[in-house]
């Protein structure tokens, strides 16, 4: 790669990620210019018609995940004809728009609810002042303590431009694939090597002396943060998972990290939903939930209710949010009603939260117009 690449390789990274202040305050304003109208990107999923508006971003992480959730839900998606959506807006069931959170502020609040756009889980690793963080669920240190005993887990470091490659292909890459398919999405293989690994480190856990999974880090010494990118087992392997190596891939650099100085080690980002799988995986190591420390922070997820429906219902029910309350708290919301129970199972306990609130639909809809079908 040539300086000159180089070079622009880390002014995209940084454009991308950075969480200077100004440069992402710059990246804000810019993405406010280029928002999409809310009839852009409309799809269905059985009988429901969502449509995604706002920052480009939510191409890449708010409609992937609304239509991951209705797959799950064994609803069959595909996109809406343009033609189809009305000049006045998108006729649509359910209605997401990623804005500004003056804007948010200022859209209807019946039948709505305001999320942050993307939240960041962080370890406080000063607090405890201990190799391995008192936050962690008894129950994950008492079974990591005992299989890392029996399996010989142990932590290597490395920057090694070859042991990065290795990485990358036969863990990384196969993880992401195995895990979000068609959907998958990372960082390129040179720009992973110039703006993560250039400024910050490379862990490898072992398994009796054989790599098994492995996490690439970026390291800020002056602000003492650790900030986990890049993860991936080896081949993408499920037994990887059930061993619990990947969970003591976490466990093992937290401990680093505290004997390092480090006082913050962020897990990174995900969508505000309980029912995001990696949020409840990380949700096992206690975390807090915070803004973003890039761009990310300044915008808000708008998620708000067209038409009321039994599919809207399920899917609201099915997806408890994380609702902002003022700047920078939040709160776990839980739809249900007669016939649809919260789903407490998708656990809010660990976050640092401020409160749990469980919203009745019929309360929620209130007002809207109805589609047809038992409530």
């Amino acid at each position: 790669m040539t300086a000159a690449t180089t070079a622009w390789v880390r002014a995209r990274s940084a454009w991308e990620s950075s969480g200077t202040p100004a440069l992402a305050t710059a990246r804000h304003l810019a993405d406010t210019v280029t928002a999409t109208g809310p009839g852009r990107q409309v799809f269905s999923a059985g009988p429901l018609r969502i449509a995604y508006g706002g920052y480009r971003a939510g191409h890449r992480h708010v409609l992937p995940f609304l239509q991951e959730r209705a797959r799950a839900a064994g609803l069959p998606t595909g996109p809406v004809a343009a033609e189809s959506v009305s000049r006045g807006g998108p006729d649509v069931d359910v209605l997401a728009l990623g804005c500004s959170a003056r804007r948010a502020a200022a859209l209807p609040s019946g039948g709505a609810v305001i999320a942050p756009f993307r939240v960041h889980l962080v370890l406080p690793l000063a607090a405890s002042g201990l190799p391995q963080p008192v936050v962690v669920s008894r129950k994950e240190r008492q079974r990591f303590a005992r299989e890392r005993v029996r399996r010989g887990w142990a932590l290597e470091v490395t920057r090694s431009s070859h042991d990065f490659g290795d990485f990358y292909h036969r863990m990384h890459l196969p993880t992401m694939a195995r895990r979000h398919g068609d959907a998958a999405r990372s960082v390129g293989l040179r720009a992973a090597r110039e703006t993560i690994l250039a400024q910050g480190l490379l862990f490898f856990v072992t398994e009796h002396g054989e790599r098994r999974a492995g996490m690439l880090c970026r390291l800020d010494r002056t602000r003492r943060v650790l900030t986990l990118r890049l993860a991936g087992v080896l081949h993408g392997a499920p037994e990887h998972y059930r061993s619990g190596i990947f969970m003591a891939t976490y466990l093992l650099i937290a401990e680093w990290a505290a004997r390092q100085g480090v006082e913050r080690v962020d897990l990174s980002g995900s969508e505000p939903f309980l029912s995001k799988g990696i949020l409840q995986f990380k949700r096992k190591l206690h975390p807090r939930v915070e803004l973003p420390p890039d761009h990310f922070a300044h915008k808000r997820l708008w998620l708000g209710v067209r038409r009321d429906s039994p599919a809207v219902r399920d899917l609201l029910a099915a997806n408890p949010v994380l609702a902002m309350r003022g700047s920078g708290r939040f709160d776990a919301v839980y739809f249900h009603d007669a016939r649809r129970p919260p789903r407490t199972d998708l656990r809010w306990e660990g976050l640092g939260l401020g409160a749990v609130h469980h919203l009745d639909l019929d309360a929620f809809l209130a007002g809207l117009p109805t589609a047809g079908g038992v409530l």
